[in-house]
C-alpha cells in the first residue's frame, strides 16, 4: 500500500510539473492593441518628450508625460485594490556630464511595484522608455513624437501592468518608464544605483526599446520576428571566473543569456505562432538601450526588439525628403505587432513571478567518465527540478530531464565533454525558474 501511494504522489509531482498553466493564455489573450494603441497616441501627443524638455506644461514636453504615465499607473493601482507602489525615482544630472547634457536636469523614472506575497524583495523588471529625440541630441524643443522609439515600449510596459495587475504572484513585478535614455542611458543607471542601494535582488530586466514596427528600411515586412539581445557574461566577473571559463566552459551562459533563453523557450511554450531570434551581442553594434547600465551593476538584463528597423523613422526631424516622410510618427506604428511583444514580456515576468528561486549553487562532475554528475542546492518553493543539456554549438537548451524534488543526479551515457548543462528549479504549478550554468566544480 505505502509503495502504491508513493507511486501516486511521484505520478502527480510529475503531472504538476509537466502542466502547462492556463493563465499565461488568459494573459496573452488579455492584452488589447487597442489600449496600446490609445497609450502610444497619447504620448506621441505630448509633442516632444525629450529628457530636456518643458516641465511645467500640462500638454507638452517630458513633465506632462511622466505625469500622466504616473497617474495611468495609479489608475491601474485604484482597480487592483491598490496592489502598486507608484512613485518617482530621481536624480539630477549636471551640466557637461556629457555632450548631449547642455543643462542640469532632473532624470524622473516612473515606477510601480507590484509586491510579491513569498519573495517580495525579488524583482522581475519591464522598462519602456518616457523620452524622445529627433536628429540633434540636443535640440530639445522641436517636435519628437516618438510614436515607435520609445512610446511602444512605454505602451507595452503600461499595458503589461494592467494586465498583471489582475493576478497575484510569489516574486515582485516592477513596471517602470525610464528617462534619459536618449542621452545617456541616465535613468537606467539612476534605478539600477537605487536597487543597489536598497538590496533588490533582480530576477532580470526586461528592456523594451521599440517593439512596434513592422516594416524594415529594406523592404521586409514582418510582424512574428523579434530580436532578443543579451550580453554573454556579466561585465563584473572576476579574474578567477574568467580564467574557470577558459577550461570548463561558459563563453555564453552568462546570467543574462540564461534569461535570454527563457524569454525563447517561454514564447516557444505558449506562442508558437512567434519567432524569436536570439542575438548573441549586449545591443545593435555599437549601439546601446537600457538594460546596460544594470548589466553594468551585474544584474542579469536583455533588449526585446522589433526585428527589422526604419531607420527613416529614427532620431529623425519631421520632414520629405525625396517622397521620403521622415520621422518617428505614430501612422507607422503596428498595434498588433506591439500587442504580440507585450504579451511576450507578460507570460515571461508572469512564468518567472510565479517560479521558485533559482539554485544558487550548481555543481558538475564527471571527468573521465561516461556520465554526467550534477548536484545544487535545494530551493524553498520547488517541488522538482529540471536538469538541461544541449551541445556546445546550440544556442538553446535542446534536452532536459524532469527529476523531481531531489539535490543531485547522474546523466548515464552523456559525457560531459560533448554538452553544456544547466539546472532549473520548477514550481508547483510547473513554472520554472532561469536555468542555472554550473558555479562549481564536483571533484
Amino acid at each position: 500500500m505505502k509503495n502504491i501511494l508513493l507511486l501516486l504522489c511521484l505520478l502527480i509531482t510529475t503531472l504538476t510539473i509537466a502542466q502547462q498553466d492556463q493563465r499565461i493564455y488568459d494573459i496573452i489573450d488579455n492584452v488589447s492593441a487597442d489600449r496600446i494603441k490609445a497609450d502610444i497616441k497619447k504620448l506621441a501627443d505630448f509633442g516632444t518628450r525629450h529628457t530636456l524638455s518643458d516641465t511645467v506644461s500640462n500638454t507638452r514636453g517630458i513633465g506632462a508625460a511622466r505625469r500622466w504615465i504616473k497617474s495611468e499607473f495609479e489608475n491601474i493601482s485604484k482597480d487592483c485594490n491598490n496592489c502598486l507602489d507608484v512613485f518617482y525615482q530621481k536624480d539630477l544630472v549636471k551640466k557637461g556630464t556629457n555632450q548631449r547634457i547642455v543643462k542640469d536636469v532632473m532624470v524622473v523614472n516612473v515606477v510601480a511595484i507590484q509586491k510579491g506575497t513569498k519573495y517580495p524583495n525579488r524583482y522581475i523588471i519591464m522598462s519602456g522608455d518616457i523620452d524622445s529625440r529627433v536628429s540633434d541630441p540636443t535640440d530639445y524643443t522641436s517636435d519628437s513624437p516618438g510614436a515607435n522609439d520609445n512610446a511602444s515600449g512605454m505602451a507595452g510596459a503600461i499595458e503589461a501592468a494592467r494586465v498583471l495587475s489582475k493576478y497575484k504572484f510569489e516574486n515582485s513585478v516592477i513596471y517602470v518608464g525610464l528617462s534619459g535614455e536618449e542621452q545617456g542611458l541616465f535613468g537606467g543607471q539612476g534605478l539600477a544605483k537605487y536597487a543597489k542601494e536598497k538590496g533588490w535582488e533582480i530576477i532580470g530586466i526586461l528592456n523594451n526599446d521599440m517593439i512596434g514596427n513592422i516594416t524594415g528600411v529594406d523592404g521586409v515586412i514582418d510582424n512574428r520576428t523579434f530580436r532578443i539581445f543579451s550580453e554573454p557574461v556579466p561585465p563584473t566577473e572576476t579574474e578567477r571566473q574568467r580564467r574557470s571559463r577558459r577550461f570548463y566552459g561558459g563563453e555564453v551562459d552568462g546570467i543574462s543569456r540564461q534569461l535570454a533563453r527563457y524569454v525563447h523557450k517561454q514564447t516557444k511554450t505558449y506562442m508558437p505562432e512567434m519567432n524569436p531570434m536570439l542575438v548573441y551581442r549586449l545591443d545593435r553594434f555599437g549601439r546601446g538601450g537600457h538594460h546596460r547600465p544594470f548589466n553594468d551593476a551585474g544584474f542579469p538584463g536583455l533588449r526585446i526588439m522589433e526585428a527589422h528597423e526604419n531607420y527613416t523613422q529614427q532620431h529623425q526631424d519631421l520632414r520629405t525628403e525625396n517622397g521620403i516622410k521622415y520621422g518617428d510618427t505614430f501612422e507607422h506604428v503596428n498595434f498588433d505587432y506591439a500587442k504580440k511583444l507585450t504579451a511576450v514580456n507578460a507570460i515571461t515576468m508572469a512564468g518567472l513571478a510565479w517560479a521558485p528561486p533559482s539554485p544558487k549553487t550548481v555543481g558538475i562532475g564527471g571527468i573521465v567518465e561516461p556520465s554526467a554528475k550534477l548536484k545544487w542546492d535545494k530551493t524553498e518553493g520547488a517541488v522538482g527540478y529540471k536538469i538541461y543539456w544541449r551541445d556546445t554549438t546550440s544556442p538553446i537548451w535542446d534536452n532536459s530531464r524532469t527529476v523531481g524534488d531531489i539535490t543531485e543526479f547522474t546523466l548515464k551515457g552523456i559525457v560531459i565533454d560533448n554538452f553544456f548543462f544547466g539546472v532549473s528549479a520548477i514550481g508547483k504549478d510547473g513554472h520554472e525558474s532561469v536555468v542555472v550554468f554550473p558555479n562549481q566544480i564536483i571533484r
